[in-house]
C-alpha cells in the first residue's frame, strides 16, 4: 500500500528537468557546477518544496509561478538538508499557489565520485595514445558516466528520485572539445564555450523515471550498425562505444543488439521508441549493466569480446546481458514499476525474455539447460533459507531497495515467469505482455496489471495461481510415494535446514505437475496440484518423471529406489530433466530429506555423459558435498578420489585440443572437465597444464587456448606454489585481454597456504578495482584450505574494508556474502555474529542474515551426514 511507503510529499510534481553541468574539475577535488530548471505542477498551496539530494551542495534556489500573465522569481528563504533520508527542503517566505506550471531553478555543486554510484569516474589504462583532454592523475586515466538505479540520481542533481515521479529531461554538459559526450537522446547541438571546451546539448527525452537518465563523456569511439526493421520510415543507428582502441571488441554486442531490438519490437508488438540505441563500455561498474533508456552502460566483460583472445564463455555472457538490458527498454523503461517492491517485474521479466532472445539467436546453445543449471539452482539456494524474502517484497524507503537486487528478484522471478509462460503457452503469454505494455505505455504499473492482461489473453485466472508464488516466501518440495499403478504426492515448503515448522508450511502453491510416463516417456496431461496432497492414477511405474524439462519452480523428492531406476533410464530424459534430478537429489541430501550416499550413487551413472550443462550440474552438486565435508581429512581425500574416478574417462576422451567442428558447448565442457580433473589430481592433466603454463609464461601466448586459461592457471597455482601464483599475479598486472583480469583473479584463489592467501588479499586491496574485490575473496573462500583466512583477514582489516567499499553498499554486501557463506561450522557462524553485533550494518544486514542461515544449514548437514559419507566411501574403496 502507498501509505506504507516513506515517499516525498505530493504537493508538487515534476514535469520536466532542464539540467546543465559545467566547470567540471577533471582532477581532485573532482567537483562540477550545475543548474537545473525544474518545471513543476503545484497540486496544493505550499511554502516549501522537498526533493532528493545526496552529497550535493545547493548554492541557491528560486521559483517562478506562472499565473495570469507572468510570474516573478521568488528566492528561497532557507535550504535545509535531511542527510539521513537524502532529502532537501527549499523554503519560501510566501505561500506558493496551486499552479499548472512553476519553474524551480537551483544552482548546485556535485562531485564525480569513485564509488560507481551517481555521476562517477572510472579509472582505466588506455589501449592506445589517448586524446589530450582525457582526465588523468598519478593513478591512471579516467572516463565519466552515471549509475542512478536505484536511487542515486540524487547524487548527481537535485530531483524527485522516485520511479513513479516521471518527467521529461533536457540535458547539456560542458566538456573538453576533443572528447565525446553521450546521453539518452541524440545530440541536439554542440557549441564552443571557454577555451578548449564545448557544450553538448541533447534532445528532450520521453517521459521517464529519474533512475533511467544517463550521461557519460570521455575519449570514446564506436562501431555502428543499423536495425533491419524501419522505425518511422528509417533504420535506427545502433552503436557500441568504448574508450579509444577497444571498439573492435564491441562487434559481437553490436551484431546481437540490432537483431534483438528488431526481435523485441516484433514480439512485443511495439516499435522500439527512441531514435537511437547506444551501448557504452564502462571500466569500473558495480553491476553487470544498466538499462538507461537509449544509453545502456555495461561492465567491460559484459559487452566487449575479442574473437581471438576471449574465453568463449564470455560470448554467451555478452549476448545475454545485451538482450537483458534491451528487454528493459520496453519492460521497465516504457512501462515502469510503480514502486520498488515490484522490482521483480522489471528484473524477472528481463531475465526470462533475455534468455528467450538468446535462444532465438543461438538455438544450439541450449540456453534453457543453462538457465536450469545456473539461474534456477541459484534461486533455489537463496529461497530455501529462512532469511529469503517474497518475490514482491515490501520496501518502505527507496534506500532499502539495493539489497533486493538479488537472486530472488532476478532468478526466482524469471523462473516463475518461465513456469507461467510454459503453462499458458509462450505465444499467449507474449500476447498478454504486449497488451500490458500497450495499456501502460509511458506510465507505471503494478504486478496485478500484468496478471490482468495475462488472464485476459489466456482466459485463465492467472492472479489466483500466481499470487502465492509472488507474495509468499519460499517454494515447495513435492514428495512422491509409489503404489502399484499410481503415485501419491504431497507438497510442503522446502528449507535447506530441513527443519520446517508447522507455521512455516501454511502456503498451498499451484504446482504444474509436468508428468512424463511410460515406455516412450510421453507427456501425461494432468491437472496441477492445488491441494496439500493428491493421488495420480494410471501411472506406468516402469518409468515416470515429474516436472518435465524442469519448467516448474519446485523440488521433487523421489523414493530412493526411483532415483536408482531413473539412473538406468537416462536416455529417456532431456538435458533439463537430468539437471533437475541431480539438483533435487543434492538439495534433498543437504536438507536430510534424502541422503548424500544416494546422491553419490546417482552421480555414478553420469561418467559417459557428453553434455556440458549436465556435467556442470554433476560437478557443482559434488562441489557442495566436497566443500561441506572438507574439514575432515579422510573424507575429503575420499571425495577427491571419487571426483577423480568420475571425471577420468570423460577428460581423457575430450582431450586438450579444440577442433574446427567443436560447438560452443563442447568447448565449455572441455574447459570444465580439464579444470575439475586437474584440480582433483588427474596426473596427465596436471602435467600437461604445467607444461602449457610454463610455455605461456615464457612468452608463447598460443600455448593455452583462451577458453582454457582459467583451468590451466588454477591447476598450475595449486601444484606450483608461490612461483606459479606470482606469475599469474604478474599476468593480472600486465594482461590486455578484456577478460584477463577476471580470469586471473578467479585462479589465484587456488593458493594452498594461509601465507599466500594473505598475500593475495593484500595484493587485492592494493591493486584490484573495488568492483572485483569480491572475486578475490570468493576464489579464496571456495578453496577449503584458505576459507578461514578470508574471515580472519576481514576481521583484522575491517575498518579498511568498510572504508574502501562503504561508498557503495551493493559492493560491500556482495563481498561479505560471497566470502563468508561457504563455511560449515557453528563456531565460525557464532564468531561472525559476535563480530558484527556492535557494528552499524545498515545496507548489508540482509546479506549477513543470509550468511548466518547458510552457514548453519551447512554445519547441520556436515554434522548429520559426515559418518554416513565416511562409511560409504570406505565400502566403495575410496578410503581405507
Amino acid at each position: 500500500m502507498a501509505s506504507d511507503r516513506d515517499v516525498l510529499p505530493d504537493n508538487v510534481k515534476p514535469t520536466n528537468y532542464n539540467i546543465s553541468l559545467f566547470d567540471l574539475q577533471t582532477s581532485a577535488p573532482w567537483t562540477y557546477q550545475g543548474k537545473v530548471d525544474l518545471d513543476l505542477q503545484i497540486n496544493k498551496p505550499t511554502t516549501s518544496v522537498i526533493l532528493n539530494t545526496h552529497q550535493l551542495k545547493l548554492h541557491s534556489a528560486s521559483i517562478t509561478v506562472e499565473s495570469g500573465k507572468h510570474g516573478s522569481a521568488i528566492k528561497s528563504s532557507d535550504i535545509s538538508y535531511d542527510t539521513k533520508n537524502q532529502r532537501c527542503t527549499i523554503s519560501f517566505d510566501q505561500e506558493l499557489p496551486q499552479a499548472k506550471k512553476a519553474v524551480l531553478s537551483i544552482e548546485f555543486e556535485g562531485t564525480m565520485n569513485n564509488h560507481m554510484a551517481g555521476f562517477y569516474r572510472s579509472k582505466y589504462k588506455p589501449a592506445v595514445e589517448p586524446a589530450k583532454g582525457v582526465a588523468k592523475d598519478e593513478d591512471g586515466h579516467y572516463m565519466f558516466s552515471t549509475q542512478f538505479e536505484s536511487s542515486d540520481a540524487r547524487r548527481a542533481f537535485p530531483c524527485f528520485d522516485e520511479p513513479n515521479l516521471k518527467a521529461t529531461f533536457d540535458f547539456s554538459i560542458e566538456i573538453p572539445d576533443d572528447l565525446c559526450a553521450l546521453s539518452n537522446m541524440p545530440e541536439k547541438e554542440t557549441r564552443k564555450s571557454k577555451d578548449g571546451h564545448k557544450i553538448v546539448s541533447f534532445e528532450k527525452s520521453p517521459v521517464m523515471s529519474t533512475y533511467l537518465l544517463a550521461w557519460g563523456f570521455g575519449d570514446f569511439e564506436y562501431v555502428e550498425d543499423f536495425t533491419r526493421r524501419k522505425y518511422n520510415g528509417k533504420a535506427l543507428p545502433v552503436r557500441v562505444y568504448t574508450t579509444r582502441g577497444l571498439k573492435q571488441q564491441g562487434m559481437l554486442a553490436l551484431e546481437s543488439a540490432h537483431q534483438i531490438v528488431d526481435y523485441f519490437s516484433e514480439i512485443f508488438g511495439i516499435d522500439y521508441p527512441l531514435p537511437k540505441v547506444d551501448l557504452l563500455a564502462v571500466h569500473e561498474f558495480s553491476h553487470g549493466a544498466m538499462e538507461n533508456w537509449g544509453l545502456i552502460t555495461y561492465r567491460t566483460t559484459a559487452v566487449l569480446f575479442d574473437e581471438y583472445a576471449s574465453d568463449q564463455k564470455y560470448r554467451n555472457r555478452v549476448v545475454y546481458v545485451v538482450a537483458h538490458e534491451l528487454a528493459h527498454q520496453w519492460f521497465g523503461n516504457l512501462v515502469t514499476m510503480d514502486w520498488w517492491n515490484e522490482l521483480w517485474l522489471n528484473e524477472g521479466f528481463a531475465t526470462w525474455v533475455g534468455w528467450y532472445a538468446v535462444d532465438h539467436l543461438h538455438p544450439d546453445w541450449n540456453v534453457w539447460g543453462q538457465f536450469v543449471t545456473e539461474s534456477m539452482q541459484m534461486a533455489f539456494q537463496l529461497d530455501s533459507l529462512r532469511t529469503s524474502h517474497p518475490i514482491e517484497v515490501p520496501v518502505r524507503n527507496a534506500l532499502e531497495v539495493d539489497q533486493i537486487f538479488d537472486h530472488i528478484s532476478y532468478l526466482k522471478g524469471s523462473s516463475v515467469i518461465r513456469m507461467l509462460a510454459s503453462h499458458l503457452g509462450v505465444e499467449t503469454f507474449l500476447k498478454g505482455v504486449s497488451d500490458y505494455l500497450k495499456a501502460h505505455t509511458y506510465g507505471n504499473a503494478k504486478t496485478n496489471d500484468l496478471w490482468a492482461a495475462l488472464s485476459k489473453a489466456s482466459g485463465m485466472d492467472v492472479t489466483t495461481f500466481m499470487d502465492p508464488w509472488i507474495q509468499k516466501i519460499g517454494f515447495p518440495v513435492v514428495t512422491v510415494a509409489e503404489e502399484p499403478g499410481q503415485i501419491s504426492v504431497k507438497q510442503s515448503r522446502f528449507l535447506t535446514s530441513g527443519e520446517v515448522k508447522p507455521d512455516e508450511d501454511q502456503t498451498v502453491w499451484w504446482i504444474p505437475m509436468g508428468l512424463k510416463t511410460g515406455a516412450q516417456a510421453t507427456d501425461a496431461k494432468r491437472e496441477a496440484l492445488t491441494e496439500k496432497e493428491d493421488t495420480y492414477r494410471d501411472i506406468d511405474t516402469s518409468f515416470y518423471k515429474l516436472n518435465a524439462d524442469q519448467t516448474g519452480f519446485y523440488r521433487t523428492n523421489m523414493p530412493p529406489q526411483r532415483l536408482v531406476q531413473l539412473s538406468k533410464s537416462l536416455d529417456k530424459l532431456s538435458v533439463t530433466d537430468k539437471i533437475g534430478l541431480i539438483g533435487d537429489a543434492g538439495a534433498m541430501a543437504t536438507a536430510g530429506e534424502g541422503t548424500t550416499t544416494g546422491l553419490l550413487s546417482f552421480l555414478e551413472a553420469f561418467p559417459a555423459e557428453d553434455n556440458y550443462l549436465v556435467w556442470s550440474e554433476v560437478l557443482s552438486s559434488l562441489a557442495k558435498v566436497r566443500s561441506t565435508f572438507s574439514s575432515d581429512e579422510q573424507v575429503s581425500e575420499g571425495l577427491r578420489k571419487y571426483s577423480l574416478k568420475l571425471t577420468t574417462d570423460a577428460v581423457e576422451k575430450i582431450g586438450w585440443d579444440f577442433q574446427a567442428k567443436d560447438d560452443y558447448l563442447t568447448g565449455q565442457l572441455r574447459a570444465l572437465l580439464l579444470s575439475s580433473a586437474g584440480l582433483a589430481g588427474h596426473e596427465k592433466t596436471v602435467a600437461e597444464a604445467q607444461k602449457r603454463f610454463k610455455s605461456f609464461m615464457d612468452g608463447d601466448k598460443k600455448a593455452i587456448h583462451p577458453s582454457l586459461r582459467a583451468a590451466v592457471f588454477k591447476i598450475a597455482i595449486k601444484n606450483g606454489g608461490k612461483e606459479a601464483y606470482q606469475a599469474v599475479q604478474n599476468e593480472y598486472l600486465t594482461t590486455t585481454s578484456v577478460d584477463g583480469k577476471e580470469i586471473t583473479l578467479q585462479s589465484m584463489g587456488q593458493v594452498q597456504t594461509p601465507e599466500l592467501a594473505r598475500d593475495y588479499l593484500d595484493f587485492g586491496f592494493a591493486k584490484v578495482a573495488t568492483q572485483d574485490l569480491h572475486s578475490v575473496g570468493m576464489s579464496l573462500s571456495n578453496n577449503a584450505k584458505t576459507r578461514l583466512t578470508v574471515w580472519e583477514y576481514t576481521k583484522a582489516n575491517w575498518p579498511m574494508i568498510r572504508e574502501r567499499m562503504g561508498g557503495n553498499m551493493v559492493v560491500l554486501e556482495r563481498f561479505l556474502r560471497t566470502c563468508l557463506q561457504k563455511h560449515a561450522s557453528f563456531e565460525v557462524e557464532k564468531d561472525i555474529e559476535s563480530f558484527f553485533k556492535d557494528k552499524d550494518n545498515e545496507g548489508y544486514d540482509r546479506g549477513l542474515a543470509v550468511v548466518s542461515d547458510t552457514i548453519k544449514g551447512n554445519a547441520r548437514y556436515r554434522e548429520r551426514d559426515l559418518e554416513v559419507v565416511r562409511e560409504w566411501l570406505g565400502a566403495n574403496g575410496y578410503v581405507k
